[in-house]
């Protein structure tokens, strides 16, 4: 079984984000860059199905800038294969990352894709279930526990009722949840040999897809300050104070 694995390069979740002073965007310089969270357990799920013998190959992908190397190189050094980086300046939306992953699936053909469920910086959820509706392959999306059976994979969801599971017809796309798997650190040895894997990067036009998006940002604003808390002296205070001020009694 050959498994594909999305990667993406976003600022690390103990940068503090800062805004740019024109409001256009983020400002990135001189920011730690970091793969996401919940594709670091994409790529131990993928390792861990590998290592009980259930996949042959692993192929990482990312879709990003050139500096977007780093995080396949860690991808590889975490037990990938070889990897592939769709190598585009230009910020996308999801559609088009679908679009482009989309043709990465057409040319590898994996029999199986493990996405996070959403990455931390643009915190859509819409990447995997876009290259499912694309692909017309079965989804399991939130997934806690994965486990292939034959040509299919029984897939644990997180729902608000609680988990669900659901049976999946290999090929099929699976999207992870923070309880799936705590990701490994990699060692030493394994950064070093990660640098002789192979790396291939492509573009769009060489995959033939279009990332002209309709989305256009206007303004990316910080959340606004929040004000300081009070201290009462007692329940009656805070009750009077949460009825006639707050009024949310």
């Amino acid at each position: 079984m050959k498994i594909l694995v999305a990667v993406k390069r976003v600022v690390d979740y103990n940068v503090k984000v800062r805004v740019k002073a024109d409001n256009s965007g983020v400002d990135l310089a001189n920011v730690k860059m970091s793969m996401n969270p919940f594709c670091e357990i994409a790529v131990e799920e993928a390792v861990r199905l590998k290592e009980k013998g259930i996949a042959t190959e692993i192929v990482a992908v990312s879709v990003g800038p050139t500096a977007a190397q780093e995080q396949l190189r860690t991808a590889l050094a975490l037990g990938a294969d070889r990897a592939i980086l769709v190598e585009c300046a230009d910020e996308l939306n999801s559609l088009a990352v679908a679009k482009l992953l989309k043709a990465v699936v057409d040319k590898e053909q994996p029999q199986l894709i493990i996405t996070g469920k959403q990455a931390i910086d643009s915190d859509n959820n819409q990447t995997g279930q876009m290259l499912a509706a694309l692909t017309g392959f079965a989804q399991g999306t939130f997934a806690s526990k994965v486990e292939v059976a034959g040509d299919s994979v029984n897939v644990t969801r997180e729902i608000d009722g609680g988990l669900q599971t659901v049976a999946l017809k290999l090929p099929a796309i699976v999207t992870t949840d923070l309880r799936l798997n705590e990701p490994r650190y990699a060692s030493l040895p394994n950064i070093m040999k990660a640098k002789k894997k192979p790396l291939d990067v492509v573009t769009p036009e060489a995959l033939g897809v279009s990332t002209a998006s309709t989305v256009k940002t206007l303004k990316v604003e910080a959340p606004a300050a929040r004000s300081a808390g009070i201290k009462v002296k007692s329940v009656a205070e805070l009750v009077e104070k949460l009825k006639n001020e707050a009024k949310v009694i």
